[in-house]
């Protein structure tokens, strides 16, 4: 470790040239794009008229099912936590009591399931394939909501929390690499970001609801969006970049005819996808999950683990898991907070998924300020799924699925006890995190809206 680490920093004056160059050029290019607005939205929607392909909807509509279920689960917890306690009788107090301690687990126990599924995310994807890892977290996500729908005891409810966390730490890198690899380069930042922002209806449906359902039938409702997904999943296609990686070159321009139409000419896209594939193979070496750490990916390491990771520690998990807590202690009614967040929460989302691909990602990064759900919501996920070359996508993807696994366990942990100490020194904490990757954005990361994944992996290795 100690060795990647100064080899990755000894160059960096090429770095350092290369960045500023990007930076420069995307800067140009936002300023033009700003100029013409309308050009771009008129464009936008002629990209989504030709990409509704029955194969493109449906895999959408899987994508978009299954960040829904995703934002219910990560939801949940929030508005139930006392009625799952008065029923169970249980009380935080009682320290001693067994099944007391059992309970707490059921919010943090989540962060652990993230943790195991995002250490095995990256090679099941790249074993299976996509389709059938879907399969698995959706079939994880309905057993989980189950367990705790008719857990007559804490453990049970403790291991469906469980298998909800490695479901969400698989499929939390996965829905965005697949949405990512299916659609058309100029729709592909509104695509992912939609699907996304099922993610925070999820949430704020969950924290309505739970002011006026009863915590088992609202984990019997949380069920239906993966119970939907379930029978679509025979009808939606593959990735064809996946396809081209294990070597189904003949079954990639078939799936991009499927999904672009079957008057569309998808053989230079097909080309480039082959061509790219062969290019990674050929300097391909037998170092596995090592390989992710060469001096040429460490730029774009570098780049996904810390936009991935700033949005928790950004406070986004204690602000999720401990949300009744903050509204009581400002004397607001938790209802009447669960509900106003919904509503902000879902307008943020609908504009941030209309402008990803008008203004362009980075730009959204930068108004991360402004509302979480316009830019950091969803973002960091699209850029991570864009940047990495397929031979070392599952790596990247189990390393980023730890950085946002792990510093949602910390800030989960940590979040109660900093909040009893200073509830203002906790949120300047946020705050300065939340400053520091402003200035990190602004440097460093560079625009991928308007290219093929392939010209965007070239541009971040070297």
């Amino acid at each position: 470790m100690l060795n990647f680490r100064i080899s990755c920093f000894t160059r960096p004056t090429i770095i350092q040239t290369h960045i500023e160059s990007v930076i420069l050029e995307k800067m140009a290019e936002e300023v033009l794009l700003l100029s013409s607005p309308s050009e771009s939205c008129t464009s936008l929607l002629s990209e989504i008229s030709n990409a509704s392909t029955r194969a493109f909807v449906l895999a959408f509509t899987v994508g978009s099912c299954g960040a829904f279920a995703f934002g219910c689960i990560i939801g949940y917890s929030a508005p139930t936590q006392s009625s799952i306690m008065k029923d169970l009788n249980l009380s935080i107090a009682d320290a001693s009591s067994i099944l007391s301690i059992l309970y707490s687990l059921f919010g943090s126990i989540l962060t652990v399931g993230l943790i195991l599924g995002a250490l095995i995310c990256g090679k099941l994807t790249d074993l299976v394939g996509r389709v059938y890892t879907i399969w698995i977290t959706n079939i994880l996500f309905v057993i989980g909501w189950f367990a705790i729908a008719f857990a007559k005891a804490v453990w049970l409810l403790d291991l469906g929390r469980l298998l909800q966390g490695i479901s969400i730490g698989i499929s939390a890198y996965l829905g965005p690499v697949y949405i990512t690899e299916i659609a058309p380069r100029k729709l592909r930042g509104a695509a992912c970001s939609m699907s996304q922002l099922f993610t925070g209806v999820g949430i704020s449906v969950v924290y309505a609801l739970g002011t006026v359902v009863a915590w088992r039938n609202l984990a019997i409702l949380g069920s239906i969006p993966s119970l939907m997904i379930l029978p679509l999943l025979f009808f939606i296609p593959e990735s064809p970049r996946w396809l081209a990686k294990v070597g189904r070159e003949k079954e990639v321009e078939e799936i991009l005819s499927r999904l672009r139409g079957e008057n569309s000419d998808v053989s230079d896209e097909a080309g480039e996808i082959l061509a790219y594939t062969e290019h990674v193979k050929q300097q391909g070496d037998d170092r596995g999950f090592l390989k992710l750490f060469q001096r040429k990916y460490a730029f774009s390491l570098t780049i996904g683990v810390v936009l991935i990771a700033l949005p928790q520690l950004g406070g986004l998990s204690g602000y999720s898991f401990y949300t009744e807590s903050i509204f009581i202690s400002t004397g607001v009614s938790s209802d009447v907070g669960f509900i106003s967040t919904s509503i902000v929460q879902m307008l943020a989302g609908v504009l941030g998924t209309v402008l990803v691909d008008v203004s362009g990602r980075r730009s959204l990064l930068l108004l991360y300020f402004g509302s979480y759900g316009l830019g950091m919501g969803s973002i960091p996920s699209i850029i991570a799924s864009e940047i990495y070359p397929v031979d070392v996508k599952g790596a990247a993807g189990t390393m980023c699925g730890l950085a946002s696994s792990i510093s949602s366990w910390l800030v989960a942990y940590s979040f109660s006890f900093l909040f009893q100490w200073s509830t203002t020194g906790t949120f300047l904490m946020f705050t300065t995190v939340t400053g520091i990757g402003f200035v990190f954005i602004a440097k460093l990361v560079p625009e991928t809206r308007g290219k093929s994944l392939e010209e965007i992996q070239s541009l971040f290795s070297f």
